[in-house]
């Protein structure tokens, strides 16, 4: 197929499993389990950009926890690259996307609703805080799609786990020097994750999401495709943590209960 045919199939694809056209659509996406794609990123862009229409907006992380830190505090939010895949660094350099200002949790977006998600993020001291566009998603009844890459890379559960003040979360506290786009230079406190000794298992949201409503399965060319509901994944996985705080995680040598 040329790349244009196989962005047409991306977005009958993405439409058969339930992304709202006019919608807002955070995605974590891997390239490979698509298989061969025509074009590349790009094309699969397109794909996601035809499925929500001219009045959705598009929104991916743009996570740079690889580049800064203790060793650099240093965050420019035009030149800072993310390490969270090549869709996904592809869509940050692409023109006409903005990025939120955060030094290790930043997110990339276009359309109509990217003031709303992107601009209040710099307010924030923690990676997902309640300026944060993981929880911005949720007020404005988002959705979250996770392309090929299973459930796991969930970023808007470290939302959850923050407001229910998850007992293994905190880590170190940075000052950092943040760059924003127009140049100018300010310092700002965050108060960052730690998980020392815990894995995440944010694939458990899967048994406590209604499939076919708050969570549909399905492919996109050749990868598995799972499609979440903002605000379901949010009310659901905190009501799960303030009962069981440790439920979506596990030590790396031994596997909690699970509850019932």
């Amino acid at each position: 197929m040329t790349a244009s045919d196989t962005a047409t199939a991306i977005a009958a694809d993405l439409a058969a499993l339930g992304v709202r056209r006019g919608g807002i659509l955070l995605v974590h996406a891997s390239l490979s389990s698509l298989g061969w794609v025509e074009g590349g990123a790009e094309t699969v862009v397109l794909g996601l950009l035809r499925a929500l229409g001219p009045e959705g907006t598009l929104a991916m992380p743009a996570l740079s926890y690889d580049y800064v830190g203790a060793r650099n505090p240093a965050f420019d939010v035009r030149l800072t690259p993310s390490c969270v895949g090549a869709i996904a660094e592809h869509w940050r350099l692409r023109p006409g996307t903005r990025r939120s200002v955060h030094p290790t949790h930043s997110i990339c977006a276009a359309g109509p609703a990217t003031s709303a998600l992107l601009d209040d993020h710099v307010l924030d001291e923690t990676p997902c805080g309640r300026h944060s566009p993981f929880r911005r998603l949720r007020d404005l009844g988002g959705q979250i799609l996770f392309l090929g890459c299973g459930l796991r890379p969930n970023t808007s559960m470290h939302g959850v786990e923050e407001i229910v003040e998850a007992p293994y979360l905190w880590g170190d506290t940075i000052t950092y020097r943040l760059t924003l786009e127009g140049g100018s230079v300010i310092k700002a406190r965050h108060r960052h994750h730690g998980f020392a000794g815990w894995r995440q298992r944010y694939d458990r949201v899967a048994d406590i999401l209604a499939e076919g409503t708050e969570l549909r399965v399905g492919p996109v060319l050749r990868a598995t495709a799972h499609l979440l509901e903002a605000p379901a994944l949010w009310s659901r996985a905190e009501a799960i943590m303030r009962r069981a705080p440790y439920h979506f995680v596990e030590r790396f040598d031994e596997t909690p209960p699970r509850i019932t």
